[in-house]
């Protein structure tokens, strides 16, 4: 009878500690998420699209930001870009970067930037994975 106690306040601790540890919800008017859609638009970043994932549970993040580049040294110079202008203006770091010569992923916790190259984006189809997000097309 006591482990089932000591489970369950192990369990409500560790309940109560993640919520705490995580960070206030974002929105589109947000200096981070300005600044990252700025980024890619200054490297010429395509077809960019922001998914809202704050009312889905099961998210990972408050949004995921899609774009596309021409090729890997775009998809490169736009995560660059990305990195540089979020620590010049917000100064913050990507929580997790993952380059990739197809597919760039930077995570900056409540919002992650996706940055593929056309083909990629079309077999992984994100949008299509997130299909319960309001969908918000950039250009």
């Amino acid at each position: 009878m006591s482990n089932i106690k000591i489970e369950t306040l192990d369990k409500a601790t560790t309940d109560s500690k993640a919520a705490t540890k995580r960070s206030p919800r974002l929105n589109t008017n947000s200096k981070l998420y300005k600044t990252i859609i700025a980024a890619i638009e200054d490297k010429k970043g395509e077809h960019i699209i922001s998914l809202d994932l704050r009312k889905i549970d099961e998210a990972v993040a408050d949004y995921f930001i899609i774009c596309e580049a021409q090729s890997h040294t775009q998809i490169h110079a736009i995560a660059a870009n990305i990195e540089k202008e979020v620590q010049e203006r917000c100064e913050e770091k990507a929580y997790h970067t993952q380059y990739g010569q197809h597919w760039t992923l930077l995570d900056f916790v409540n919002i992650v930037v996706h940055i593929f190259d056309r083909e990629q984006r079309k077999f992984y189809d994100i949008e299509g994975l997130w299909a319960d997000a309001v969908h918000n097309e950039m250009s």
